[in-house]
């Protein structure tokens, strides 16, 4: 929205002052890290929930701490899963190696915990270690069960509503305290954020089979290659258990030469897999924008709608 943009540039510039420092080896991290591009849909889902319920001057300060949580995520989340690209670009663990990189994610961490502590409020204080607290959970229960055979649908649900849905509810939660909205209208907006991670991530899950490389920034099938097993293939997996060796065989070596990987996309197209992800994001979607009822009606109420199915049909 036009509306958002002095929003949206603010934010820009709370990260390019932010994420500095005297060291060198931060700033030439922090240009490649911000300079590499993003869609920023946190940060927007933060502003336009401030903005549709009346208020939130201080709503692009918060949105920037977010972010910059976000990137601190994706820098961990890349040592873990040993990812050599992010966003179409060599990973930043690839070109300084994973000690340095875990550093500069503590230090990204830090300063959003900086930025919550330096507006004096409690409360998004309390909120942003909330947050932290679910990612990192998210984050564990992932490297402990997220790609063994034998993991849950509701498992691999729980692990997306940790460390995507929280940080997208508390997107929704912060915009409204940025406000001053009332209990039931942050509720609602947390509910909201909560539903669109859960479509957003589900989305993504499809991505990694209907994609190219060159739309999404990483080879196809990268999930199952870097250990992940996401609702297409547990899905196909619950429909032809026999499969599982192969799958099991990925996950264990990361190898996946072209005729492995022929075999996964049969498998997955031959049960529905797809059509399973993608009713589960839809379902989402859906409830995402019957969170919204309580909000009263403004062009941002709309512009929530658009969001919305933006992340399920998005390309990329």
């Amino acid at each position: 929205m036009d509306e958002l943009a002095p929003d949206l540039a603010e934010v820009e510039r709370v990260l390019a002052v932010r994420v500095d420092s005297d060291l060198e080896l931060v700033k030439q991290a922090s240009r490649y890290l911000y300079r590499s591009g993003g869609k920023r849909l946190r940060p927007l889902l933060l502003l336009m929930s401030a903005r549709a319920v009346g208020g939130g001057d201080q709503a692009p300060w918060y949105a920037a701490m977010i972010e910059i949580v976000h990137t601190a995520t994706l820098m961990h989340d890349d040592i873990v899963d040993r990812a050599d690209t992010r966003r179409g670009k060599e990973s930043l663990n690839s070109m300084l190696g994973d000690d340095i990189t875990v550093l500069l994610g503590d230090f990204l961490y830090i300063q959003s915990v900086a930025l919550a502590a330096e507006k004096g409020d409690l409360r998004f204080v309390t909120a942003l270690c909330e947050v932290s607290r679910r990612l990192t959970e998210g984050m564990l229960l992932e490297a402990a069960r997220g790609g063994v055979i034998g993991l849950t649908r509701e498992e691999h649900l729980d692990i997306l509503r940790l460390k995507t849905a929280s940080l997208f509810a508390a997107c929704g939660r912060m915009g409204a305290m940025c406000a001053g909205a009332s209990s039931g209208i942050e509720e609602a907006l947390a509910a909201y954020g909560t539903h669109l991670g859960m479509a957003f991530q589900l989305a993504d899950d499809l991505l990694d089979f209907t994609a190219s490389e060159a739309q999404i920034g990483k080879p196809v099938l990268s999930d199952l290659r870097e250990g992940h097993l996401t609702l297409p293939v547990l899905h196909a997996l619950e429909q032809e258990p026999d499969e599982a060796p192969l799958v099991e065989r990925v996950l264990e070596t990361g190898d996946l030469d072209a005729e492995d990987a022929r075999s996964v996309l049969r498998l997955v197209e031959r049960t529905g897999g797809l059509a399973a992800a993608r009713e589960a994001a839809e379902t989402h979607a859906e409830a995402a924008r019957e969170a919204l009822a309580p909000v009263p009606a403004s062009p941002y109420r709309d512009a929530f709608a658009a969001l919305t199915a933006f992340v399920v049909q998005r390309r990329v």
